[in-house]
């Protein structure tokens, strides 16, 4: 087995070259509390059955209730929710304060505004080494085609630029 060549900051640097969206994922606990994460790991896998990806580290706080959340919601942002971003990416604070919301599959809160939002059943969960892995079945999907999407790119949120 080889040795790494490499520091976590030069893994994190070159992946950072690799521009991604960002989401919001949202669940409810056992216990009704609600959560929600953002997370730039997001892609799809499968068209049949539905499937897409998503990770969480695992020294996150809300890691139990993703873990035990039947379903979860993954919300495509669109360029001018940089702010929202950032207050789900927030620990420790009422991530859900003043925001109009509407309730899905499995009373899973949902943000009303938004690029897409992909309603799942969670499939499964994997060890990913410091991550936990999940994979979501997509059971409804609400999508605003003309909404431009916010991307991550270099440790910094961007926009498309049309060419």
């Amino acid at each position: 087995m080889l040795a790494m060549s490499f520091d976590s900051r030069s893994l994190r640097d070159a992946l950072g070259l690799f521009v991604t969206g960002v989401t919001i994922i949202t669940a409810r606990t056992n216990d009704g509390t609600q959560t929600g994460v953002t997370a730039n790991s997001f892609n799809s896998v499968s068209m049949s059955p539905p499937l897409i990806v998503w990770s969480l580290g695992r020294a996150s706080r809300s890691i139990d209730a993703f873990l035990n959340a039947e379903n979860f919601c993954v919300h495509i942002l669109r360029e001018d929710q940089e702010g929202l971003a950032q207050t789900f990416a927030t620990s420790g604070i009422d991530k859900f304060k003043d925001l109009d919301l509407e309730t899905g599959i499995g009373r899973v809160p949902m943000l009303k505004e938004c690029a897409a939002r992909l309603e799942c059943r969670t499939f499964s969960h994997h060890d990913g080494g410091d991550h936990i892995v999940f994979l979501g079945e997509v059971l409804q999907i609400k999508s605003d085609a003309e909404s431009r999407p916010l991307l991550f790119h270099g440790g910094k949120y961007a926009s498309l630029a049309d060419h």
